[in-house]
C-alpha cells in the first residue's frame, strides 16, 4: 500500500500532459486541458467563477504541512491538469498498452490496489455548478459521465480529453426537458441538444456503431428512442415504443450486446431494439413495471438474459424464469453466496428478495427496516472491508446496509418520502470498505463504517429513481461526486433554488480515482469501457470486482483490485 502522493501527479504530467496538441510526444503542450465552449447558465456563484460563493474551493486551512497528506497548505486543490495514477508508468502494468490516452481496463490481469488516501480526507468543496439559463432548471436523473468532446483538440476523442456530463435538465414535470453536455472540469456548456426529450428517463451513453465514439440514447418527448451522435446532432430516431406501465417512476435505457454478434442492443423496460433503432422484440411484464432493466448472462452460455424482479428473458425473447409474486421494482446482480454463480436482489414493493441464477428464490419480502415501499435501486459493493459484497438500499425514511441473507448491518435516518432515490458507494480513501451514499430531499450523504457520516453536502429533489456518482470527472486522478437536483423542497438557509447539477471534490484532491466514465443507470463497470466501448463479451462482474451501480478504484491506467 502506498500514500497517495502529488510526485505522481508530476510523473504523469510528464508522460502524458507534456504532449503537444498535434498528439505527438514531442512539446511542451498545456498544463490544463480545457475547452472554452460558450456557456449557458451558471457555475459557482453567479460571477461566472466556479466554486462554492466565493469562486475559491478550500477553506483555507490546508494541508502539506508535513504530516504526509498531499496538497501545497492553501486548502485549494492542485490544479496541474490531466493526472493518471501511472507510478509505475510504462512497465509491467497487466494490459498496459504503452498509451495512457487508450482504454486499459478491460477486467483482465486486474492487480491489487496499491493507494491509499489518509483517514481524515473528507472535506468536499463545490467545484463547480450547472443551471441552465433557459428555464430547464430541475434535473430528477442520474447524470451521466463519458468523452464526447476532443478538449485537446489533437484530432481524437479519448482518455487523454476531458470527460463530459450529461444532464438531462426539464422545467417543470410533466413538461419535456433537453440534454446539456457539460465539460467535466469547469461546467462550461459545449452544447445543447434542442429536440425535447421525456423528462424522467435516464439516457445511456455507448458506441452502438462501432466508430470508436460515444452517442447519447434517449426517450423522445413522444415515445421514441432518440439516438444523438457525440456532437448532439441527431443519428436517427426510433418508431414508438410502448413500454409496459412504469408507475410513477422514470424509466432508464442499458446498452448491452445481449446475443453477443458484436451489434449492441438497447434495452428500454420490457422492449430490445437494435442498435439502428428497430424493435427486435417485447417482454410480457403487464402486471410489473422494472423502470432500469438489468442484462447478464445468467446461466453462463455468453448470451445475456433481461431481467425483471419477478422474470428473466434470454436473448431472443423467450422466457428464461418466472418468479412471480416478488413485486415491482429494481434489481442488481452480484455473488450473494460461496459459489460462482451470479445472484438477483430485488428490492420491491413487497420487500427485499435474493433470486438464484436460475430463478430459484433465496428468500423473499423481507423488510428488515419497517413496513415501507423497498422499491428502490440498490447498489452492491463491500462496505465494511471482509471482502464480502453488501448492498445499500433506501426505504421510506431510513437507508440502510444489509448482508447477503438480507440482514440489516447499519441503519439510518434520511428524509426522503417523496420517492424512490437509488444508491451507491465508493471506497474513497482505498481502504478496503467502501462508503455508501445517498441522496435524500434535502442532501447527499456519504456513510463510513457503522453509518457514520463523513460527506453531507446540500441539495433538493423529490428523488425519483435518480442517485449521486462518483466518477473522475475532470480527469485529475481523483474521484468527483456529481449529483443534480430538483426543486421541490427548500429549507432554512438553503439557496431556493440550488443549481441544477453540482460537482463535489476533496479540498486536497486526495480521495481515491475512479473510473472516467458512469453510462447508463444500471452501471456496473465491466458494462462499458472507459472509451464507451460496449463489449461483446461482457466480463461477470460478479467474479471480478463483485460491484453493482458503483464505481471502481483505477490505478496505472486500469482497474485494481481492492480486495485486501
Amino acid at each position: 500500500m502506498r500514500l497517495r502522493d502529488s510526485g505522481v501527479v508530476a510523473l504523469a504530467l510528464s508522460l502524458v500532459v507534456g504532449c503537444g496538441d498535434d498528439g505527438s510526444s514531442e512539446g511542451e503542450g498545456p498544463s490544463t486541458l480545457t475547452f472554452g465552449a460558450e456557456t449557458m447558465g451558471s457555475n459557482g456563484d453567479g460571477d461566472g467563477d466556479t466554486g462554492d460563493g466565493d469562486g475559491e474551493p478550500g477553506d483555507g486551512d490546508g494541508d502539506g504541512d508535513g504530516d504526509g497528506d498531499p496538497g501545497d497548505g492553501d486548502g485549494d486543490p492542485d490544479t496541474d491538469g490531466v493526472k493518471f495514477d501511472v507510478e509505475s508508468a510504462m512497465t509491467d502494468v497487466p494490459g498496459n498498452t504503452g498509451d495512457l490516452c487508450k482504454v486499459q481496463d478491460d477486467g483482465d490481469g486486474m492487480g491489487p490496489c496499491e493507494e491509499f488516501a489518509p483517514a481524515d480526507s473528507f472535506e468536499p468543496v463545490l467545484q463547480w455548478a450547472f443551471t441552465p439559463n433557459d428555464g430547464n432548471h430541475q434535473t430528477l436523473t442520474t447524470p451521466l459521465v463519458a468523452n464526447l468532446t476532443d478538449d485537446n483538440n489533437d484530432g481524437e476523442i479519448d482518455l487523454c480529453d476531458i470527460p463530459d456530463v450529461v444532464l438531462l435538465a426539464f422545467p417543470t414535470a410533466p413538461n419535456p426537458g433537453n440534454l446539456y453536455v457539460l465539460d467535466g472540469e469547469t461546467g462550461a456548456l459545449h452544447f445543447k441538444i434542442n429536440q425535447p426529450v421525456n423528462w424522467r428517463t435516464t439516457p445511456a451513453l455507448g458506441d452502438i456503431d462501432d466508430d470508436g465514439i460515444t452517442e447519447i440514447l434517449v426517450q423522445s418527448n413522444q415515445n421514441t428512442i432518440y439516438c444523438f451522435e457525440h456532437d448532439g446532432s441527431l443519428k436517427w430516431e426510433s418508431a414508438s415504443v410502448a413500454a409496459a406501465p412504469h408507475s410513477d417512476t422514470g424509466p432508464a435505457i442499458a446498452l448491452a450486446d445481449i446475443d453477443v454478434d458484436g451489434d449492441v442492443e438497447i434495452i428500454f423496460e420490457n422492449i430490445v431494439l437494435d442498435h439502428t433503432g428497430q424493435v427486435l422484440w417485447t417482454s410480457n411484464t403487464t402486471n410489473q413495471w422494472s423502470p432500469a432493466t438489468v442484462v447478464a448472462d445468467l446461466d453462463g452460455d455468453e448470451f445475456m438474459e433481461i431481467i425483471h424482479p419477478t422474470a428473466a428473458y434470454r436473448y431472443d425473447g423467450s422466457l428464461y424464469y418466472n418468479s412471480a409474486g416478488l413485486g415491482s421494482g429494481f434489481t442488481a446482480v452480484a455473488n450473494m453466496d460461496d459459489d460462482e454463480d451470479p445472484e438477483i436482489v430485488v428490492a420491491s414493493n413487497v420487500g427485499i428478495s435474493v433470486v438464484e441464477h436460475d430463478g430459484t428464490v433465496k428468500f423473499s419480502g423481507l423488510q428488515p427496516v419497517g413496513g415501507y415501499n423497498y422499491a428502490r435501486p440498490p447498489a452492491v459493493h463491500d462496505m465494511n472491508g471482509d471482502d464480502v459484497a453488501d448492498f445499500a438500499l433506501g426505504a421510506g425514511s431510513r437507508f440502510a446496509v444489509y448482508d447477503q441473507m438480507g440482514g440489516v448491518i447499519w441503519d439510518v435516518a434520511v428524509d426522503d418520502g417523496s420517492g424512490s432515490a437509488g444508491s451507491t458507494a465508493f471506497d474513497f480513501l482505498g481502504d478496503n470498505g467502501a462508503e455508501a451514499m445517498y441522496g435524500d430531499e434535502d442532501f447527499i450523504w456519504a456513510f463510513g463504517q457503522g453509518g457514520a457520516p463523513v460527506v453531507q453536502q446540500a441539495r433538493s429533489s423529490a428523488t425519483v429513481v435518480e442517485y449521486p456518482i462518483v466518477v473522475d470527472v475532470d480527469n485529475d486522478g481523483s474521484a468527483e461526486i456529481v449529483v443534480g437536483s430538483s426543486h421541490p423542497f427548500v429549507y432554512s438557509g438553503s439557496p431556493n433554488p440550488f443549481p441544477t447539477v453540482q460537482v463535489f471534490q476533496d479540498a486536497e484532491n486526495r480521495w481515491i480515482q475512479a473510473r472516467r466514465i458512469w453510462n447508463q443507470h444500471t452501471y456496473h463497470v465491466t458494462n462499458v469501457r472507459e472509451d464507451g466501448t460496449i463489449p461483446q463479451y461482457e466480463d461477470k462482474h460478479w467474479l471480478k470486482l463483485n460491484t453493482f451501480r458503483t464505481n471502481a478504484q483505477i490505478e496505472n491506467g486500469g482497474i485494481c483490485d481492492p480486495v485486501g
